[in-house]
Parts: structure tokens; C-alpha cells; sequence
């Protein structure tokens, strides 16, 4: 686990542990499927830069927890929602 992921500051930024996560696996997910990372780190590892695009405000979930793109016009520009309501 990252040493971030234990602070409480990142935990209140998105506005708690359950909305922490799905954005987490909502942003890995794009990432994962070729969207470009939004901060510069010398690193391959999609969970740290996910972890740091929270905490510089890059990503954050609106009121319907959808992924958004700080800066971005809401529902564009940002990977479409996967429906896995038929899995």
C-alpha cells in the first residue's frame, strides 16, 4: 500500500475512503485502456501517478461518481463509463 493511501488528507479530498476507491479504480481503469497520464512522474506505475493526480486536484468524482477531469467540460473528454450492468 502506498504511504499516501494512509494519510487522512487524501481520504478527505475526494470525501472518504468508499469515493477514494472508485475513483481510483475508475481513473486505473482509463489509464489501462490508453488515456495519457495528467501529471509528469518518472514512473510506469499507474497507481502512484493516479495517487498524484488526486492530490494535485487533476481528477475528482462529480455528484453522479463519475470520473471528471479537472478543467474538462463535464462528460467530455474523459473515457466513457463502462457499463457492467450485463456481466
Amino acid at each position: 500500500m502506498l504511504d499516501e493511501l494512509r494519510e487522512e488528507a487524501i481520504v478527505n479530498k475526494v470525501g472518504g475512503r468508499f469515493k477514494l476507491s472508485t475513483l481510483i479504480q475508475k481513473r486505473l481503469v482509463a489509464l489501462n485502456a490508453g488515456s495519457r497520464p495528467l501529471v509528469d512522474l518518472n514512473t510506469d506505475d499507474k497507481m502512484k501517478i493516479v495517487i498524484q493526480e488526486i492530490m494535485q486536484d487533476k481528477i475528482y468524482l462529480d455528484s453522479e461518481s463519475k470520473m471528471q477531469v479537472a478543467g474538462e467540460e463535464a462528460g467530455r473528454g474523459g473515457p466513457p463509463e463502462l457499463d457492467l450492468t450485463n456481466l
